[in-house]
């Protein structure tokens, strides 16, 4: 709930403490943001961008995949290594940025019953979701690239599964020992369907540019992999398709066709690598 991460929240105009009032989120100068009733409350700037946001179509997608459990292994790595990460590590929330539907944040809370998680994302189709992901989750659509709308060293931890990277602006929100935890892919992660849809591909410099984006700010203290066979149906590629960056550029009727000539169940690879860093102070 909102009420639960109020306090780590900061208004996007001004940057003073937010308070809840009835359906209202406003600060002591008097910006004020109407929550909405699927439970989520924007502190977007008046000028964002969303154009790019996850639609209702992808998110709807999304859920269907997760809710198979073909990602619970990576889940279990991400709260897994955020357990770890926050032994003795002071108060402070846990954001998700780039959240979605809050299908690993629910999972970190769900080890941490002490904390409380923000759910942010830019896709309002997909905080509708997250609000109800968990009962100690506050969702809040926010942009990545801007200012985040939260408190300076509020946060215990960072998640950032798949998701942009705003250097900068994780070292501003976490506390002193806060945790910032990453995940990514690698160029086997599910290279059959990549290779035979046509797929967007993951680039080869990626994990060199993740290291160059944290150097300045951030200490790599752990890695750990995920790997493993994935089997899936027609209809779960159909939705893996549809929940990522590639349904923006591909034509569904001629992924219809592809799939549909492909061997069922379609065999493929889970590949990613979920890291924690530490602030350079």
């Amino acid at each position: 709930m909102l009420a639960d991460v109020i306090d780590c929240l900061a208004c996007p105009h001004c940057g003073e403490n937010l308070s809840i009032s009835a359906s209202t989120v406003r600060c002591a100068t008097g910006h004020s943001f109407d929550i909405a009733r699927q439970g989520y409350v924007s502190l977007l700037p008046g000028d964002a961008h969303t154009g790019t946001a996850d639609t209702t179509a992808m998110v709807a997608a999304r859920e269907t995949f997760l809710a198979a459990g073909h990602y619970a292994e990576i889940s279990r790595a991400v709260a897994d290594a955020t357990e770890r990460a926050l032994v003795d590590a002071g108060p402070g929330c846990v954001i998700d940025v780039g959240s979605g539907t809050g299908y690993y944040l629910a999972a970190v809370l769900e080890r941490l019953p002490e904390r409380v998680g923000i759910a942010l994302d830019i896709s309002k189709y997909a905080l509708r979701r997250a609000a109800r992901a968990h009962p100690h989750i506050g969702a809040v659509a926010g942009d990545v690239w801007r200012r985040l709308p939260v408190r300076t060293g509020s946060v215990a931890a960072v998640l950032d599964v798949f998701a942009p990277r705003n250097a900068a602006e994780f070292r501003r929100v976490l506390a002193p020992d806060g945790v910032l935890i990453v995940v990514i892919p690698d160029r086997n992660h599910l290279a059959r369907l990549v290779e035979t849809l046509d797929l967007l591909d993951v680039d080869v410099g990626k994990e060199a540019r993740l290291a160059t984006q944290l150097a300045q700010g951030f200490e790599r203290v752990a890695v750990y992999r995920v790997e493993g066979p994935l089997e899936l149906t027609h209809a779960e590629v159909d939705a893996a398709v549809a929940m990522g960056p590639s349904a923006h550029h591909v034509d569904p009727a001629d992924i219809d066709v592809r799939v549909a000539a492909l061997a069922e169940p379609v065999r493929t690879r889970l590949s990613v690598t979920v890291a924690v860093y530490k602030s350079a102070r």
